[in-house]
């Protein structure tokens, strides 16, 4: 059998429901035969036009809001690259026949992406499902049973929605509150003796998974000691930014007073016993000695730091991993070990944000990690930061909130 081209252009225009392509912008791009006759548009009227020029609310309706909620919808799909569905909508019509008259109409949208080879947003697919006569049909006579419950459900359907907009503008309010309440607390670092690293905090594009990860950089005594940690509290939002805030503070404190980094989990451990939500914290922490050229590390559930060596090979520090805080067991000692450096290596802290994927094993993205090390060993601290987030980051989005830490040893 012969390959046969398929013209899509003739299938979009043959589909059987309502659909239009937007651009990001809210621009029609196009639009099928059906979107044009049930609309009552001709293709003039539409193509190359704001959709809200095309489609405004009715201006003799004060509780008009469908041009508002569509809007919204479809800035979430740019911004999220994710597909929305909306439930009814009742947005009126402008009668084609009868300039200055509007039609009440009800319709049930749906929006999804069209990515481009760079996973950006180019263009948005709005379908739509007229209802109008399923909600005429509450005010016909009962005996139209089915084409009654129809419209109900869809009824319900849009209260639904409308109690998830209120939700969303919830969470987007504590998300607001929460990444400022994070970027307050996770400063640019300053300078430690001749040493300066590159950190980022990237949050996750979802509203909820934002704000549990941190990092940390402190001087230590000695001569030229610093400690670097990295951490990640179970939970979101403003809880966990509290919780965080808490934590780093704590470990910060006591790997100023404690011999080594086992001990400095040991006493963030107990602290995190009094703390609600600190349970199964996961965090690592590690102290860089120049003088002796040793990290010395210990791990509270951690995935394990990177250290990328000047002849392009990776290691990773994970010979002293413990459970998370709080589920170890008791009067256990918390191991600790030490490898030695090279001058010019670069040692990496992140959080499971920066490199995990759904349904993967994490040595698949561990081995991600390292290639991309390797494919950016010659960057400088900042440069390779940003090489890290764009190369480890789908289409630069993240699901979770990552933290990251790099310094040139």
């Amino acid at each position: 059998m012969e390959d046969t081209a398929i013209d899509y252009a003739a299938v979009f225009q043959a589909l059987p429901g309502m659909v239009a392509l937007l651009t990001p912008e809210l621009v029609y791009a196009d639009a099928n035969e059906e979107f044009l006759r049930m609309s009552g548009r001709t293709r003039e009227q539409v193509v190359g036009r704001y959709l809200f020029d095309v489609f405004p609310d009715n201006p003799t309706d004060p509780s008009a809001n469908g041009m508002r909620n569509l809007a919204a919808s479809l800035n979430r799909v740019v911004r999220s690259g994710e597909r929305d569905a909306m439930a009814l909508q009742r947005y009126d019509v402008e009668s084609a026949q009868r300039p200055g008259e509007w039609e009440e109409r009800y319709w049930s949208p749906v929006n999804a992406p069209v990515l481009g080879p760079d996973g950006k947003v180019v263009l948005l697919i709005h379908k739509v499902e007229e209802v109008t006569e399923l909600i005429r049909a509450r005010e016909r006579a009962p005996g139209d049973g089915t084409r009654v419950m129809e419209a109900e459900l869809y009824t319900r359907a849009r209260e639904l929605q409308d109690v998830n907009e209120r939700l969303r503008e919830a969470h987007a309010h504590e998300r607001e509150v929460a990444l400022a309440l994070q970027k307050a607390m996770l400063p640019a670092p300053h300078p430690l003796g001749d040493h300066r690293a590159a950190v980022r905090y990237q949050p996750a594009t979802d509203a909820l998974n934002v704000c549990g990860d941190w990092y940390d950089l402190v001087g230590l005594s000695g001569a030229d000691r610093i400690g670097i940690a990295v951490g990640d509290v179970v939970g979101h939002g403003l809880a966990a930014a509290g919780v965080m805030g808490k934590l780093r503070s704590a470990l910060s404190a006591a790997s100023l007073v404690a011999d080594g980094p086992a001990q400095a989990l040991d006493a963030l451990g107990l602290y995190a016993r009094s703390v609600d939500g600190a349970e199964n914290t996961t965090a690592v922490q590690t102290c860089i000695d120049w003088e002796s050229h040793t990290i010395t590390y210990s791990s509270a559930g951690h995935l394990p730091p990177a250290l990328l060596c000047r002849d392009g090979t990776v290691s990773f520090l994970d010979q002293a991993t413990d459970p998370p805080l709080g589920a170890r067991p008791e009067h256990t000692l918390r191991p600790e070990a030490t490898l030695g450096f090279t001058e010019g290596d670069i040692l990496v802290l992140y959080t499971d944000g920066l490199i995990e994927r759904r349904d993967e094993d994490i040595d698949l993205s561990l081995a991600r990690l390292a290639d991309a090390l390797v494919r950016h060993r010659r960057s400088t601290p900042e440069s390779l930061a940003d090489a890290l987030l764009h190369d480890l980051l789908p289409s630069g989005r993240a699901t979770d909130d990552a933290a990251l830490v790099i310094i040139r040893l």
